[in-house]
């Protein structure tokens, strides 16, 4: 189930409220009159089904809510009763399955948003996999995709693109070329300083790295594991689950390819720079392609099981 808190504004309130309650997939309708101040109108809380919410949304876009009033969605974790049940029941396919595209949206957005911690923590992720590629560390190289941020702005890209957001899809690209190019910069710096009192030298990375090299060895597979990635990834945010992209993140090597690169160029490794360089450009591509893909394929599937999918509501939200 998915929460919904309303503030709508005075004229609107009782048609809408009616529409809600008519709709079978739609429960737990509270009304307070006259109780928002900023914006002003009526407070209306209910709950509906995940597989209903972009149907409710858009009758709310359709008279003016989003622009006159208020609309906050929140996750329900459990809702053990039973006209909850009869609300879910109401509703064709499975919660997992459906997605709610003004949250996919926005949530695009904010991980599109240029941030400090976006620069910082793919900058610490990168100079962990520069750490990573020194002492040939599996286990550093695990550590730097996980802190590193860079899927949420791919996934932002993905969304713009295949939901036909230049706009987004234009912010999402701007970020990830300067989040990336401020953190090799950084880490190109840091690796200069460490070569410059003798911590590190061009053995450190030309030397065999039967653990790391793979890094700038990319393959058919880098490929394959980009894709598989991505559909994982943009899946996993659509259907709400977000424990399944601890493994998005530790399955592409986009972070250990930057910090790999940067070292490459600091210590001057030039037959690295182009394998990193490839594998870099093969992860991000990789996942923006499936991330587009996904999403077409999932909103087609959607409106495909809901066109056959029996109508059980009383009254169109349209009406």
């Amino acid at each position: 189930m998915i929460h919904l808190r309303l503030i709508l504004p005075a004229g609107c309130t009782d048609a809408i409220v009616d529409s809600l309650v008519a709709d079978d997939r739609v429960t737990n309708v509270v009304v307070l009159a006259a109780a928002a101040k900023r914006p002003a109108g009526d407070v209306v809380y209910c709950d509906v089904a995940r597989e209903a919410t972009s149907d409710i949304l858009a009758m709310l876009r359709d008279r003016g809510v989003y622009d006159h009033g208020a609309v906050a969605l929140t996750s329900v974790d459990s809702a053990p009763s039973r006209n909850a049940r009869d609300a879910e029941q109401a509703a064709p396919g499975a919660p997992e399955d459906a997605v709610v595209w003004d949250a996919v949206v926005d949530q695009a957005y904010a991980e599109a948003r240029d941030s400090w911690a976006f620069y910082a923590f793919l900058t610490l992720a990168t100079l962990i996999a520069a750490v990573a590629v020194i002492n040939d560390s599996a286990i550093l190289v695990v550590g730097a995709m996980v802190v590193g941020p860079e899927f949420g702005a791919v996934a932002a890209l993905a969304v713009g693109l295949a939901l036909g957001r230049p706009g987004l899809a234009g912010r999402s690209l701007l970020l990830l070329a300067k989040g990336f190019l401020v953190a090799i910069l950084l880490t190109i710096i840091a690796a200069l300083a460490a070569r410059a009192v003798g911590w590190i030298d061009v053995g450190d990375v030309t030397a065999a790295r039967p653990l790391t090299g793979f890094i700038w060895r990319p393959d058919r597979w880098s490929a394959v594991v980009a894709v598989l990635a991505g559909c994982a990834g943009v899946l996993s945010q659509t259907a709400g689950r977000s424990n399944a992209l601890v493994g998005v993140f530790i399955s592409v090597t986009t972070v250990p390819a930057a910090g790999d690169l940067a070292l490459s160029i600091a210590l001057w490794a030039p037959h690295q720079i182009g394998g990193s360089a490839t594998q870099l450009a093969i992860n991000l591509a990789g996942m923006t392609i499936a991330g587009i893909a996904t999403l077409l394929i999932h909103r087609t599937l959607w409106r495909w099981l809901i066109a056959r999918a029996p109508r059980r509501v009383n009254h169109s939200v349209q009406a």
